[in-house]
């Protein structure tokens, strides 16, 4: 998989849209502009769409909005790995302390 540059990015999403009225519809745009990057017209599809969703023009989830939710799933899934480690944490401490002290451990402290 190939990790593009923002710079990339916007750079192709502006040659689209200057295409844009040369075409007959926005994919065949896309189609010219990706050949001439040589990249998937695929990938400058899904960054046209995440540009018009994070600029209003279409109904969905803003990058923002992806990227927070992204981050808090992350936070709560170690906050769980923390409880469940906690949690067996005390197990294992309530049972040693319900333990009897041994015969010899306890003549020694006499």
């Amino acid at each position: 998989m190939t990790q593009y540059t923002t710079e990339m990015r916007d750079r192709a999403l502006r040659m689209v849209n200057e295409a844009r009225p040369e075409h007959p519809n926005l994919m065949a745009a896309i189609r010219h502009v990706a050949g001439m990057l040589g990249m998937s017209p695929e990938t400058l599809r899904m960054w046209q769409r995440r540009y018009e969703v994070d600029a209003g023009e279409r109904p969905s989830v803003t990058s923002n909005v992806f990227e927070e939710n992204r981050r808090l799933k992350r936070e709560v899934t170690e906050l769980k790995r923390a409880n469940e480690i906690r949690k067996s944490a005390s197990v294992f401490f309530a049972k040693e302390q319900g333990r009897p002290t041994t015969r010899r451990f306890a003549s020694s402290i006499r």
